[in-house]
């Protein structure tokens, strides 16, 4: 419990030590990963690991480990032929969540985004943009680091493994992007996280 305190909001501390007990989780919390948050997978040895990014802010390291425990319950309950992000998944996760939607929880300009999220949640918290921002907020921001939606029409920008972009504009809820190097267009979420390229 000591190690989750640094990790999860206070009043979360508790039941997610529960629920690791309760379904016998090998938690592991790992350096950051670009392409996800956390994952869960069943040993060979029948042991359930779930890892999570240290870096999470504390809201966000508190949906990501239930979304994990949800996958570890919904096989557990529904077998393993279940789509990963499936009904099955969804109703678990909600089911998990409901506990932590309240405001000792989660803060009063996150709490109606998470519990409007949690009707219906995606496979991703950042494919729901309104939350994904909302979330952001409370992530330790380097100076130089923009969200793409804040980026101007026509400037450019870095991502972070060196690529360079122009903005290009806005289509439905994407941001159009022309890659400096290859001249093709990306589409970026609004919540992307860029640096700036100045004068570029």
């Amino acid at each position: 419990m000591e190690v989750l305190a640094k990790y999860l909001p206070e009043h979360a501390v508790r039941p997610c030590f529960e629920l690791i007990k309760t379904h016998s989780v090998h938690l592991k919390i790992v350096h950051e990963r670009q392409t996800r948050h956390g994952d869960y997978r069943k040993a060979v040895n029948g042991k359930h690991e779930i890892t999570v990014n240290a870096n999470l802010n504390k809201y966000r390291f508190l949906i990501t480990l239930v979304h994990e425990i949800a996958h570890l319950v919904a096989f557990e309950q529904y077998g393993r032929l279940i789509k990963p992000h499936g009904v099955e998944w969804k109703m678990t996760f909600q089911r998990l969540m409901v506990p932590f939607i309240r405001p000792e929880i989660f803060p009063h300009a996150v709490l109606p985004l998470v519990a409007q999220h949690f009707r219906n949640p995606t496979a991703s918290s950042d494919t729901d943009a309104r939350l994904a921002f909302a979330l952001k907020q409370f992530d330790e921001r380097k100076p130089d680091v923009h969200f793409i939606h804040e980026v101007p029409n026509g400037a450019y920008f870095r991502l972070k493994n060196g690529r360079i972009f122009q903005k290009q504009g806005l289509r439905v809820k994407r941001y159009i992007c022309l890659e400096v190097a290859s001249g093709k267009l990306f589409l970026f979420h609004a919540n992307a996280e860029v640096e700036i390229v100045p004068g570029g």
